[in-house]
């Protein structure tokens, strides 16, 4: 349902022409990295932190950080899809 939704508006979205196309695709991998780049350091922060006051949770530490980490970044590169997308057509 979510993903069909998605589409429609996607198939909306890339069939209208603008003269604003390369400031979409700024916008769109600005604003699409800056949320996760917030997150990824807030995280590595906080997990640095958590080590230094119990250095023998490190592994469980670091392994949740790192699924963190690969989440957020996964957001970032669906962000850069979507830039490349908008600077295809």
């Amino acid at each position: 349902m979510l993903f069909s939704s998605l589409a429609s508006v996607l198939s909306i979205v890339l069939a209208a022409a603008t003269p604003f196309d390369s400031l979409a695709v700024a916008v769109a991998i600005g604003l699409g990295a800056i949320g996760p780049g917030i997150g990824i350091g807030i995280a590595a922060g906080s997990a640095f932190n958590a080590i230094g006051r119990n250095p023998e949770a490190e592994p469980l530490i670091r392994i949740n950080m790192f699924i963190g980490l690969a989440f957020a970044e996964a957001i970032a590169i669906y962000a850069l899809v979507i830039a490349f997308l908008l600077n295809a057509r």
